[in-house]
């Protein structure tokens, strides 16, 4: 596939998921990038700005199988993964599927669950397979796992592992829409919901292809450098316990490659990773615990790290 189709198809799902989600049209750009990527995307943020509503659009925006779990307190391991049934007939166990087999799978409020269960999301993230009683079942593909959360400050949650957190590819938050587009959400919304209205415009085969395309944007020495230097300086830096891993260099590239495939570029630029650099790396950092009581986040060491960070500069690049 051209990355001037990837461009194109990119641009269909935002605009198609815009119908939905107003205002928004960062947050929306960061989850289709996601897609894109192959990645998992987390959505953090307070009640009722439109976190699944988000998730939901652009699972109908696909032609693909889309399952939803409502994480909660007494969810199981089993619930989310399946479970291995005695067949009478049979004589034999045969594995009933949970609904994480699916194309896209919305985990909806996953920091309300117990972290026995959060944890049953990790191998099937990192590693696209389940392993059930000693077998291993592979993922769909594509699979892309949208996460919402509400802030841990908030009442019966409970904060994600930092493995976990390290298994979604970017963090993206929404905020309040502005005045004047709250006023369209409640036009939009006074006889039906927009979401009933969304409709696939890429199947799955196009989306496969499109991951495949995006891999293929070029990145300069100098970039990939730039890249590593950022990831770096987040562990260096004298407000981080723990920096970004090399976990956090990978998602970082897919990321920029992604956002250039969409602006119709075939290379990196500084840019490109700049602006995609704190949903991909925030949420990686565990500050120290004196920082946190006080509200600092890693997005400020991001900050820190991008003044501090010298800028390459790639000739011929416009």
């Amino acid at each position: 596939m051209e990355l001037s189709e990837v461009r194109h198809r990119a641009r269909v799902i935002i605009e198609n998921v815009e119908t939905v989600i107003v205002g928004k049209r960062e947050a929306v750009e960061l989850i289709v990038i996601g897609l894109l990527c192959g990645g998992h995307i987390l959505i953090e943020d307070i009640p009722g700005v439109g976190k699944t509503m988000l998730a939901r659009a652009l699972a109908r925006s696909l032609d693909c199988t889309f399952r939803r779990v409502q994480f909660t307190p007494d969810l199981l391991p089993a619930d989310i993964t399946g479970v291995s049934i005695f067949n009478q007939k049979s004589r034999e166990f045969e594995f009933r599927p949970g609904p994480i087999f699916a194309n896209v799978v919305l985990a909806d409020e996953i920091n309300r669950a117990t972290p026995k269960a959060q944890a049953a999301l990790l191998e099937c993230m990192e590693e696209f397979q389940v392993t059930v009683d000693g077998r291993t079942y592979q993922m769909p593909r594509p699979f892309f796992v949208v996460g919402t959360e509400n802030p841990i400050e908030y009442e019966g949650t409970y904060p994600l592992p930092e493995a976990q957190l390290d298994r979604f590819l970017m963090r993206v938050s929404m905020g309040y829409p502005a005045p004047e587009d709250e006023v369209r959400i409640m036009r939009e919304q006074r006889l039906e919901h927009p979401v009933n209205q969304v409709r696939p415009v890429v199947d799955q085969a196009e989306i496969v292809e499109l991951q495949r395309a995006v891999r293929v944007v070029h990145l300069e020495e100098c970039i990939e450098e730039y890249i590593v230097s950022l990831v770096r300086a987040t562990r260096g830096h004298p407000d981080v316990v723990l920096g970004a891993s090399p976990r956090g260099s990978l998602a970082l590239m897919r990321c920029a490659q992604a956002l250039a495939a969409i602006r119709g570029r075939d290379y990196v630029t500084p840019d490109d990773v700049k602006q995609v650099s704190r949903a991909a790396l925030g949420h990686r950092l565990i500050a120290r615990p004196d920082l946190e009581l006080r509200g600092s986040s890693g997005v400020e060491v991001i900050e820190e790290a991008l003044k501090a960070t010298k800028v390459p500069v790639i000739e011929g690049a416009s």
